[in-house]
């Protein structure tokens, strides 16, 4: 006989790796959007639920569900800020010389100079020159000083330049 599974547990198995490493820049975005969801839009919302409740039959007023419904996702994502906020780990510069979270370094492939900024997953943005460092090209550059070379994808690369 099977046993039942329930969501949360098939969830939790499907779970990534957690990567809580955001930078300053992020974390202060993070609490300004939680202050204005707090502030500005949870109220209205709140209190457009209350005013087409008053309407009646909760069954077929629609203006109510969407009402619920907005005010559902405001709270999520007020959850979801929250548990980020929590766990947050402050993305620190280091001085060492090595290439770390939160460096910035410019490669030299083929003649052609490009820069990566190395941040946590949930700040990656590669079209804007945002790497997660457990990205391939991210991991492969942790720990490298500038002046190295290594091979990605059979292309040569070389660390030009490491900036904190």
């Amino acid at each position: 006989m099977r046993l039942p599974t329930r969501q949360s547990e098939v969830l939790q198995s499907t779970k990534k790796v957690s990567d809580d490493f955001l930078s300053s820049a992020a974390i202060q975005r993070y609490k300004d959007e939680l202050q204005n969801l707090l502030k500005n839009q949870r109220p209205p919302a709140i209190k457009e639920v209350q005013r087409t409740a008053e309407m009646g039959d909760f069954s077929e007023n629609a203006a109510y569900q969407m009402a619920k419904g907005r005010l559902r996702q405001i709270n999520y994502r007020i959850t979801t800020l929250e548990e980020k906020l929590k766990s947050a780990i402050v993305i620190k510069a280091s001085t060492s010389g090595r290439v770390s979270i939160g460096s910035i370094v410019t490669l030299e492939a083929g003649g052609k100079e490009t820069v990566y900024e190395i941040l946590g997953s949930q700040e990656s943005d590669p079209l804007h020159g945002k790497i997660s460092y457990l990205s391939p090209l991210g991991a492969l550059l942790l720990n490298k000083i500038a002046g190295e070379k290594f091979l990605l994808n059979g292309v040569e690369m070389k660390i030009k330049k490491i900036e904190i």
